[in-house]
């Protein structure tokens, strides 16, 4: 007698999708079981092809027998077997029951960057989100020694390709390496005065020249593709990203290096990963729908559990992420220190009228304003931004811009004579900054301590000749654009002191600043100040970042934080706008009180603690 089914399976090859059909009482099991599928969804339901949805599958069909085509129940079971291999040797890899075979370098890895390489071959696409500084450079390398992973491509950040240039040389000196000069294609085969040479093992571009050469590099057959700080990828439509993953496609190997992933809402995790992994998050609809809160008006959402997804992740061998501890490379002590200075009003008081008017529209209290500006790059490192026409957005831009340009103004005075008494007392200074006309105060009123400047604005050539001046000690101060110097080495040699003139919204900058100097190699305690105002943009922000007497929260959490402590919260710009009328309203109300102070300044003694 033939068993009663309850539906059918079948695979799409054309779209790479399994395709359910079952009845109703056994489509109410099927939709708890696989969460990415719409609560709406009806009569036939989709599915991606990942290895886990083949195992699941496989498991759901002893719950209810269904119908499958000889194909499908072959490919099924190969998935699914693919699934089962591939999580055995992640967890003894990562349990340390299986040993990483070693690989043949110039210099050699540790155990641990051995892991990871080993990691980044048995899945084939791997996010490395080790602690910054723990090597995930050098576990590049160690993917790119094997002969079956070249030709490779390395995409990074505008001033580092000289940098993986001097690695690879020192790690693997017999690859041919090179660095793309220009955004246009040309033949990689012939070198100066027209001479023929062999085509590179190893090329090496910069995320804005990716787009330009992005079907060129597609052609070239590359086995591996490397994303350095892969964080550029968050944004999911941007040129980067889809030139990301028009050159990834092919490739056999695909790893992107990160200590922080997502700079705002966890959502940016989906795009990331789904350049290494296509549909391992399912399509972004589902991972919106499985994973995440209600999108805000902007399109960006919060992971409902983190710890939950970073359990997932880790466990599908979509992530590897160490912490020093884990690793033996703890490094000597980081102290984080709040310290309050004083903010001239002037600055804040330019803009008191377009900020008021901003914030009562944001707020619903006021009208739109009859011209908002055009959306503003945040800072001067040619961060993206989507063209947007929501009013609201548009006013919460323009509002973050002008009151976070405004407290910097007002507070750079002071934090240019904090860094004057550091460098007096012997320290070379890596001073963090964000708007161009707070960088002309620093740098003029720091003039004597011979200041350089390395931001989005200066050529890889000028920002060389600035990290050179500084190692050399030509230069006390090295003034860096929050954003400019992701995965920048060597300043741990000779500097030990970090301060932050302006702040960032996203917590992960601020740890990425300090992975300049608190990484391997430094022999001193690090210390870092938060120089912060009572005024302007600065307490909303610092309560966004955790900073609460005398120390700045956000404990690192291998199991959960890596999402928990990077998201960002959506209404931070009306907590921004609602904080902003309240100073407004006080500083109005002690002004026709008392009059305006001689010296235009807030109150609260020069250099005083923070409470």
């Amino acid at each position: 007698m033939k068993k009663k089914t309850y539906g059918k399976i079948d695979f799409n090859d054309e779209h790479r999708r399994w395709q359910i059909e079952c009845q109703a009482q056994v489509s109410l099991d099927f939709k708890r079981v696989f969460a990415r599928v719409s609560v709406t969804s009806f009569g036939t339901h989709t599915l991606s092809d990942t290895t886990g949805n083949a195992r699941r599958l496989e498991w759901f069909l002893k719950l209810w027998l269904m119908e499958l085509t000889p194909r499908a129940k072959s490919y099924m079971r190969k998935r699914a077997d693919e699934h089962r291999e591939q999580a055995s040797v992640v967890d003894r890899l990562l349990s340390g029951r299986m040993r990483p075979k070693k690989v043949e370098l110039a210099m050699p890895l540790r155990e641990y960057q051995l892991t990871a390489v080993a990691m980044a071959r048995l899945v084939k696409g791997l996010l490395l989100a080790d602690d910054v500084g723990l090597g995930k450079t050098a576990v590049g390398i160690g993917l790119l020694s094997h002969a079956d992973a070249r030709p490779a491509l390395v995409v990074t950040l505008t001033h580092l390709p000289t940098q993986w240039a001097a690695e690879l040389a020192k790690f693997a000196p017999g690859l041919n390496v090179h660095i793309l000069k220009k955004g246009t294609p040309y033949d990689l085969t012939v070198g100066k005065r027209g001479k023929v040479e062999p085509s590179p093992d190893v090329i090496i571009s910069n995320y804005q020249k990716l787009s330009g050469w992005a079907p060129t590099l597609r052609e070239l057959g590359l086995r591996t593709v490397i994303f350095d700080e892969a964080q550029e990828l968050r944004l999911r439509g941007s040129q980067k990203y889809v030139a990301a993953h028009h050159v990834a496609a092919n490739a056999l190997y695909r790893l992107e290096l990160t200590a922080t992933p997502i700079y705002n809402q966890g959502d940016e995790f989906h795009s990331v990963i789904d350049v290494v992994r296509p549909d391992a998050l399912g399509s972004r609809e589902e991972f919106l729908r499985e994973r995440c809160r209600d999108p805000n008006r902007n399109g960006s959402a919060a992971i409902v559990d983190p710890k939950a997804f970073g359990e997932f992740v880790r466990e599908e061998g979509l992530m590897l992420r160490r912490t020093r501890v884990e690793v033996g490379r703890e490094l000597p002590a980081l102290t984080r220190v709040p310290h309050h200075v004083e903010a001239q009003l002037g600055a804040l008081q330019q803009v008191s009228a377009a900020c008021r008017e901003l914030s009562l529209y944001i707020l619903g209290q006021g009208q739109k304003p009859e011209h908002l500006m055009k959306p503003v790059e945040y800072g001067d490192d040619g961060e993206e931004v989507g063209q947007h026409h929501d009013g609201h957005f548009l006013a919460s831009q323009e509002l973050s811009w002008r009151l976070r340009q405004a407290t910097g103004l007002a507070k750079a005075p002071f934090v240019a004579d904090f860094v004057r008494l550091l460098v007096e007392q012997g320290e070379r200074v890596v001073l963090y900054g964000w708007h161009r006309e707070v960088y002309r105060i620093w740098m003029e009123r720091m003039e004597n301590l011979q200041p350089v400047l390395y931001s989005g604005t200066e050529s890889p050539r000028e920002k060389d000749l600035a990290k050179e001046r500084f190692l050399k000690g030509d230069a006390k101060v090295l003034v860096m654009s929050l954003r400019s110097g992701a995965g920048l080495d060597g300043l741990q040699d000779v500097s030990r002191t970090v301060v932050f003139g302006e702040l960032d919204w996203a917590y992960g900058v601020h740890e990425q600043a300090e992975g300049r100097v608190h990484r391997d190699g430094q022999k001193d305690p690090v210390v870092s100040y938060y120089l912060t105002a009572n005024t302007g943009s600065d307490p909303v922000v610092m309560d966004a970042l955790g900073i609460k007497r005398g120390q700045l929260e956000g404990i690192r959490d291998p199991d959960a934080a890596l999402v928990q402590k990077l998201q960002t919260d959506p209404d931070r710009i009306k907590r921004l706008a609602q904080a902003y009328l309240d100073q407004h309203a006080g500083v109005m109300a002690a002004t026709g009180a008392a009059g305006t102070a001689q010296d235009g300044r807030c109150p609260g003694g020069a250099g005083s603690s923070s409470p």
